[in-house]
């Protein structure tokens, strides 16, 4: 393969990854635990931008499970960001395994 079409080519693509990580930070999900009664929503670059209690979920006299459902839901919303971020990024690369 020519070395300056291969060059072009890899310029493009490095162009097109910084373009989806852009478009990725601005995509959100939601993640949820415990039938939807706690609710995190986080950012494709992986910031938490709200979390939803359903008021029925306060039990004074169980803060642990409340708890247990945040860090759930809050795990749930990451892995998706990932997801999305993955899927995206090897939609470019074409599953070449490039660290983004």
């Amino acid at each position: 393969m020519d070395m300056k079409k291969m060059m072009r080519e890899a310029q493009k693509m490095q162009a097109e990854m910084a373009k989806a990580q852009d478009e990725i930070a601005l995509m959100t999900v939601e993640g949820t635990a415990g039938g939807g009664v706690v609710k995190v929503v986080c950012t494709g670059d992986l910031q938490i931008q709200s979390v939803t209690l359903d008021p029925g979920a306060i039990d004074p006299e169980d803060v642990e499970m409340l708890q247990d459902l945040i860090v759930a839901a809050t795990n749930d919303a990451l892995r998706q960001a990932q997801d999305l971020a993955n899927t995206r990024m090897n939609a470019i690369t074409g599953g070449l395994g490039l660290p983004f």
